[in-house]
């Protein structure tokens, strides 16, 4: 399955084998991005002193922990020694009273890790709100022309699996970050406070370790962007599972699961490398620490036979040395981490800074008068349209023409020749390159988008309804209609029937394909919508093209009763439903090359009768 939307089938430059190549580099703006995040978390500055105060006193009850616990071996050491010397034996009481302090210290210490791991917690996911809150948002803002090349996969990605990423790293970063300084300097006075040349000699080892580090995370750093990749897998996913009777119709099977495993290779490759070389950096920085811990050992042991420390001083300083490598450790491990955080905020800021549609005019016009009542009355107007989804392929040349109010007008045509282009002009789902349109004399940009298009009523060629009963799917024209009003719209469509003979009537659900039911059905389905949208402007794309010839004759007679008094676009291939329109436009190459009614243009012999004439020319063969 082909789609021109699809970047990978437009070029590879996005996660493919060039250009950007494999998608994996690093970060492209590491401070500026985190900097971004930062301002998430600005309005949970209150939250993070909180944090930052229990993180210290937890880090600084952990630290005093093996000095007291040094204590306790010493004064033990110094029993047994009175005891064999029988001058003395085990002080019980005292030890006793230490052993009790120091669990206290550790409940207390427990405690405040519990407070600031809860808090953290909190902030983290409120921050994913405000990132998927904004990201909603942008959405709703941003220009349809950002969605033609782009696919739900890739923007799914973003809102799902990056801000997964943010929120599980945050959670787990800033507290390591937060604790392992507070852990390195507390650590390192501990350990000067029992002996500056034992500390010396632990420090010594630390340039190694941070060579071997720093080396092992320039390597990795490259490799920390999979959440790029899986944007593609998502997307192609996206597109298979959507199409998949398709795709299985034309036996593309085998070409789906092979472009998959090309797309899910790359991801795959990029984090075990990445994972690979992370872990590398454990062993090696462990086997360098263990030296420095035989240099401390024997330092230790000579200080100790000179009487300059205690042998209790020596456990608790063999401790600090492997609580002071480990915030270390963890610190160049959080930077890896930092590097997947940089990258998935990175996707999500590039989102969010997307060039967004015009803004709203600043004093958009009313569409009710002071008593309420709808002032308008329906006449569009083109005045030269000039359009083209890219500035280098203009689609419509210069359009103009003149609806009246409550008139009924076919956009007839070739494919591509601009016909439903228009109606999405009309509806300002996209700006015009120049020109205007106006209603009632009024230019589309003078009203609000969603006073715009509460305008308007479609019924389009792909039928769109989504996971929910039949009932709800009615009720979208609109939300406050009630169950009769729902039902009558039904049967002016000719749906009522169809509805009530199934098991659950209107209470059946919709599955999220729509498989359940007919293509026409649900065609029928979306044009009982518009029958209760009741809007003021109709547009009719394709309307029946999904029906038999028997249902279009029904819903033919239904639209006449829907189309009375509203101003009507009807855009059809089948000209036979359009005989009756008070005015067809004729569009060719997105310019209009004739106008007038049915018979006006048969009688011309022009472009409009070699269509309509073209087809009984393939029925009859």
């Amino acid at each position: 399955m082909t789609n021109q939307n699809n970047p990978s089938d437009r070029a590879r430059g996005f996660v493919g084998g060039h250009g950007r190549g494999m998608g994996i580099e690093k970060a492209k703006d590491f401070k500026g991005t985190m900097k971004q995040l930062l301002i998430y978390l600005k309005p949970f500055r209150l939250h993070g002193l909180i944090v930052i105060l229990f993180a210290i006193g937890s880090t600084i009850l952990t630290v005093i922990g093996p000095k007291i616990l040094g204590n306790a071996t010493t004064l033990l050491a110094e029993g047994i020694a009175a005891k064999l010397r029988q001058t003395g034996g085990i002080d019980f009481v005292g030890l006793a009273r230490i052993l009790v302090f120091l669990m206290m210290l550790y409940i207390v210490s427990a405690l405040c890790s519990y407070v600031q791991h809860f808090v953290m917690s909190g902030v983290t996911q409120k921050v994913s709100y405000q990132l998927r809150k904004s990201l909603a948002e942008k959405i709703n803002r941003m220009p349809f022309s950002y969605f033609d090349k782009t696919t739900h996969g890739e923007v799914l990605s973003r809102v799902s699996n990056d801000v997964d990423t943010i929120s599980r790293s945050l959670n787990q970063s800033l507290q390591q970050i937060l604790t392992s300084l507070v852990s390195i300097l507390g650590v390192l006075l501990m350990m000067i406070s029992i002996s500056w040349q034992m500390t010396l000699m632990a420090l010594l080892v630390i340039p190694c370790s941070g060579i071997f580090a720093s080396l092992i995370i320039k390597r990795s750093q490259r490799h920390f962007k999979q959440q790029q990749l899986l944007g593609e897998v998502n997307g192609h996913v996206e597109e298979m599972y959507g199409g998949h009777l398709v795709m299985k119709a034309f036996n593309g099977e085998e070409k789906s699961v092979m472009r998959f495993e090309n797309l899910n290779h790359q991801p795959y490759d990029a984090a075990w490398k990445s994972q690979f070389l992370s872990r590398m950096m454990q062993p090696i920085t462990g086997f360098v620490e263990n030296l420095g811990y035989v240099g401390v050992c024997l330092l230790g042991g000579i200080l100790a036979i000179d009487g300059a420390i205690q042998i209790g001083d020596i456990q608790a300083f063999i401790t600090y040395v492997r609580q002071f490598n480990q915030p270390i450790t963890q610190t160049a491990q959080i930077m890896n981490v930092l590097q997947s955080t940089a990258a998935a905020a990175e996707r999500v800021f590039e989102f969010l800074n997307e060039p967004e549609q015009l803004p709203e005019t600043a004093h958009p016009l009313s569409l009710y008068d002071d008593e309420g009542k709808l002032k308008i009355k329906g006449e569009v107007c083109f005045d030269h349209v000039c359009f083209g989804y890219t500035p280098d392929k203009i689609i419509i040349h210069d359009f103009s023409a003149r609806v009246p109010a409550g008139s009924r007008v076919a956009i007839v045509g070739p494919t591509g020749a601009g016909k439903t282009t228009m109606v999405k002009l009309l509806m300002r789902f996209y700006e015009l390159n120049s020109g205007a349109i106006t209603i009632d004399g009024q230019n589309i940009t003078a009203f609000t988008r969603s006073d715009l298009r509460s305008l308007f009523g479609m019924v389009l060629q792909d039928a769109w309804l989504f996971s929910g009963t039949i009932m709800e799917n009615i009720r979208y024209g609109n939300r406050e209609a009630s169950d009769e009003e729902v039902k009558r719209a039904a049967d002016l469509a000719y749906v009522d029937h169809f509805i009530r003979t199934l098991e659950n009537g209107y209470q059946t659900t919709i599955n999220e394909e729509s498989t359940n039911i007919s293509q026409g059905q649900k065609q029928l389905l979306t044009i009982a919508r518009a029958f209760l949208a009741d809007p003021k402007i109709l547009i009719l794309d394709e309307a029946t093209s999904s029906v038999d010839t028997r249902t279009e004759v029904l819903i033919q007679k239904g639209m006449e009763n829907l189309m009375k008094g509203r101003t009507s676009f009807i855009i059809a291939h089948r000209l036979s439903t359009i005989r009756d329109a008070d005015c067809i436009l004729v569009m060719k190459d997105g310019d209009i090359v004739e106008t007038g009614t049915h018979e006006e243009l048969l009688a011309r012999n022009g472009f409009y009768a070699t269509l309509y004439n073209s087809q009984f020319e393939e029925e009859k063969e």
